[in-house]
């Protein structure tokens, strides 16, 4: 009977040593779509897995989340609820690509997780997204998550499923799609953000474009590298997670729904991104143009100042026979000389748009 084999798999679980639990953020055994109460892990699961014996079609499920666990939490809860150990071991490492992957009867979902960091203004050092994991071990009665990073909490998750017994009934099915729903509407905010961001640096790039404005600028283009590689890998997972056998029917089409808000969320990172480099690009273009225009007025006034240079060199070198230098009218014709070639050349230089 699997109510036997359920009970006998349970039964050693309860002769381990189990290690401390600083990580596990909360659980819960939710029966009818409700919280009942429960006084641990072991015991919530027990009952669950009763409830789900003597009611026919019931959902009732565990879920246990977890933030930042050790190795030896995450072990314990693989053998209370019998998750595969090439699974664990990620979880617990974390790092990982955004997946899906089959496990017997279980599931193993890696979500990427991304946030907007507030900051008064952008500069070149300024980290604008901060990205984290969420994985999720789905089975037929229960949920576990594990979370690594501080940003994007499941909290206002689970209380928005308690507050609604009808999404919570809908099993560890529901649970995970929640999550991806969350984990989506996480991603749209953050790319619209990074669009304000971008729209604001480029009404900048034609005013005043120096070397701390392109730095700003690649600091935008490598955040928006980092949000592309945590929602690009993750559409081909959820774009196949409906016809996976452990996600039932009725559900399915809430997925699909899921994965059409993460197609939106890459398109519009991809064409962010493409703004992004036509920024950077234009912003490099006008910076070369500005220090071509500056390269010319210094020359210019080089040019200008080359004349009086010139001539004063030439009556400084105190030859005896030097055409003028006896006259009384010498030294102010040398004078009206240079004034005269100078304001020649500035006007020549000022027309060709020199100066």
């Amino acid at each position: 009977m699997p109510s036997r084999v359920s009970h006998q798999h349970i039964k050693p679980v309860r002769e381990i040593c189990v290690p401390p639990v600083d990580s596990i953020v909360e659980f819960g055994a939710y029966v009818q779509g409700k919280k009942v109460p429960a006084t641990g892990i072991v015991e919530a699961l027990e009952h669950v897995r009763e409830h789900n014996k003597t009611a026919d079609g019931a959902k009732a499920f565990v879920w246990v989340g977890l933030h930042e666990p050790e190795a030896p939490e995450v072990e314990w809860l693989s053998e209370v609820f019998g998750l595969h150990p090439l699974a664990v071991e990620d979880a617990v490492k974390a790092h990982q690509r955004p997946k899906v992957e089959r496990y017997g009867d279980s599931l193993f979902m890696v979500l990427k997780t991304v946030s907007y960091l507030d900051h008064d203004e952008l500069t070149a050092n300024s980290e604008i997204i901060a990205t984290g994991e969420i994985m999720v071990f789905l089975g037929v009665d229960f949920v576990v998550t594990v979370r690594h990073g501080e940003h994007c909490p499941l909290t206002l998750v689970r209380e928005r499923l308690e507050d609604k017994p009808k999404l919570m009934n809908r099993g560890p099915a529901g649970v995970l799609h929640a999550i991806s729903d969350h984990v989506v509407d996480q991603y749209l905010q953050v790319a619209d953000l990074m669009q304000l961001e971008l729209e604001e640096v480029e009404a900048t790039v034609f005013a005043d474009v120096s070397s701390r404005d392109i730095n700003r600028i690649y600091q935008l283009k490598r955040e928006m590298l980092e949000m592309k590689r945590a929602v690009t890998p993750l559409q081909a997972p959820l774009s196949a997670l409906p016809q996976r056998r452990v996600i039932p029917s009725e559900m399915r089409e809430y997925f699909r729904d899921v994965g059409d808000h993460l197609s939106r969320v890459c398109e519009q990172v991809e064409s962010s991104n493409e703004l992004c480099s036509s920024i950077l690009q234009a912003a490099l273009a006008r910076s070369n143009a500005l220090a071509n225009e500056d390269m010319r007025k210094i020359s210019s006034w080089v040019a200008i100042l080359a004349v009086p240079t010139m001539i004063a060199g030439i009556y400084g070198m105190n030859f005896d026979f030097m055409p003028e230098t006896k006259q009384v009218w010498g030294y102010p014709a040398v004078l009206a000389l240079m004034v005269t070639a100078c304001v020649f050349l500035h006007r020549g230089f000022r027309r060709n748009g020199w100066l």
